[in-house]
């Protein structure tokens, strides 16, 4: 009886350790408020709305690698910048990743929450910073190579498909820096 007790203990405080873990693992990094602040400090950005017609739909499909099946996007846009805040399953759980475009360039991206038990390093500047200046060539790869993370592989493919997804969708805005320039 009491090998049976000791057992149940045993059981249930690893079952309590594994939970704390788990938990532990899904960090919030950046709020979306914050992220908005830090890309457009006291400029206000307006809250816009791209509607997907099935042409957008199939091309963010192709970047992601699955069938997107969003109705819309929403962003935030200030003259020629624009902030895009979207989820990406990694490996089983979503990572929030903001992605910040200038004239059809990558400005930075940020991971604002990570879900998953694997593959937190891409939140680092040593990963992010590789996005800066990154476009779209003609082929819907970034022109830039993003280094991989061992361990972190499915992590990482999250992050660089949001990032051709953001450029691509800011494209579809027709937002140009020469546009912005124009209006008063």
């Amino acid at each position: 009886m009491k090998l049976n007790n000791i057992l149940w203990s045993l059981t249930l405080r690893s079952l309590i350790l594994w939970l704390l873990a788990s938990a532990a693992s899904a960090d919030n990094y950046l709020s979306q408020e914050a992220f908005l602040s830090q890309t457009f400090g006291e400029q206000q950005a307006a809250a816009k709305t791209l509607w997907l017609k099935p042409e957008h739909k199939n091309a963010a499909s192709k970047l992601l690698g699955h069938p997107y099946s969003g109705l819309r996007v929403r962003y935030w846009q200030a003259g020629a910048t624009s902030a895009w805040i979207m989820e990406e399953i990694g490996k089983e759980r979503p990572i929030t990743i903001g992605v910040v475009v200038v004239d059809d360039t990558i400005q930075s991206v940020s991971v604002l929450a990570f879900l998953e038990s694997r593959g937190w390093e891409v939140r680092y500047p040593f990963f992010t910073d590789q996005f800066s200046g990154a476009r779209l060539d003609e082929t819907q790869q970034l022109s830039s190579h993003i280094d991989g993370i061992t361990g972190a592989t499915l992590s990482v493919r999250a992050v660089t498909n949001v990032a051709r997804l953001a450029l691509y969708l800011a494209e579809q805005t027709g937002v140009s820096h020469n546009q912005a320039a124009s209006k008063p």
